[in-house]
């Protein structure tokens, strides 16, 4: 399996991310068990495959998430072969909406979440505890902080770099404009500044390619979709069984998004491949994609995800997939002005 340089690091990751969204979600009554064994075996395999990149978050299933990956590790060994990154912005029972009032879990007061200089300490503090480790490889801003000045960000995270705890930063879902912000801010300090961004990209949403895509490669910054497939919606095309999530977004779909997946499935039957697969192997494809983010729930899902690498799309193919899922018209501004 080939690696790619992440950004302008010299750091080496695989060609997919490993999340871990799903890890300990059973616990949260979620529709399927997963039990901690399976995580193990996920984890394990995908080291074995040279897929050294794990994603998580601290609020990712109230912060289970974590504590299964620094158990794995406590397990295993190996710290070191591990690329551990990890997302600061809520509390682990906050389950990630920029939005108070949208707030679920117990009460979270105003400095435990955002990315004040304090919280980001005080949560890469809790984040190492629950990971069982002494530093995070990429630690990620996992929503802009309006509230929040850059230079205020910037001086917390020099501060955790000079105490080892942080090897590299990370953005996501940032807009274009933040990251050029961000970059320009870190600069001025002589900070080497976020090196990747995490943004939600698939055949279904393709808005990054206007700004999102452009200011990564202008800023020599990794691009790390997640959601693939449209988070189940892809892989559920034309009707076909899958996760119970999966199968309410296909069930509250708009006829046009219905008419799309129809089309689409089409596709995946004419070249004989699964729609998830293809939905991976499409990001995949994008030069300008590092490693897209995979969320399995099962062993069978990251074997489908590490085959749906091999999928080569020809111009045919990507022509019929543009017709369906057309994009924004390319980078801003000529795709909406000259």
């Amino acid at each position: 399996m080939s690696y790619r340089t992440l950004g302008r690091t010299a750091l080496q990751v695989g060609p997919l991310a490993l999340g871990t969204v799903n890890f300990g979600y059973a616990a949260q009554g979620g529709g399927f068990t997963a039990e901690e064994s399976d995580n193990f075996r996920m984890m394990y395999s995908a080291l074995e495959r040279g897929l050294n990149h794990f994603d998580t978050s601290n609020n990712y299933n109230a912060g289970r998430a974590e504590e299964i990956i620094g158990r794995f590790m406590k397990e295993r060994g190996g710290r070191e072969e591990i690329v551990l990154a990890t997302k600061l912005y809520c509390r682990p029972n906050d389950w990630g909406s920029p939005d108070p009032e949208k707030q679920s879990g117990s009460y979270i007061g105003p400095n435990q979440r955002g990315l004040s200089a304090k919280h980001i300490i005080e949560a890469c503090n809790a984040s190492l505890k629950r990971l069982q480790t002494d530093y995070i490889d990429i630690y990620q801003m996992h929503h802009v902080d309006r509230a929040a000045p850059f230079e205020e960000i910037w001086q917390a995270f020099e501060v955790l770099v000079q105490q080892g705890k942080v090897i590299y930063v990370g953005t996501s879902n940032f807009a274009g404009w933040h990251i050029a912000k961000a970059c320009e801010r870190a600069s001025a300090r002589n900070f080497l500044g976020p090196v990747s961004e995490q943004s939600i990209y698939s055949l279904m949403n393709r808005t990054v390619e206007l700004e999102v895509i452009p200011a990564c490669c202008d800023y020599g910054m990794a691009f790390i979709p997640y959601s693939p497939a449209a988070g189940g919606l892809l892989a559920v095309a034309g009707g076909m069984e899958g996760g119970h999530r999966s199968m309410k977004k296909f069930n509250d779909a708009t006829p046009k998004v219905l008419e799309q997946l129809v089309r689409y499935a089409e596709v995946c039957r004419d070249i004989g491949h699964a729609p998830a697969d293809i939905a991976i192997a499409w990001v995949a494809a994008n030069p300008n994609v590092t490693a897209p983010i995979i969320g399995p729930r099962t062993m069978e899902h990251l074997d489908s995800a590490i085959a749906a690498l091999d999928i080569t799309l020809d111009e045919e193919i990507m022509v019929r997939l543009d017709e369906i899922f057309p994009g924004p018209g390319g980078e801003a501004p000529e795709a909406y002005a000259w």
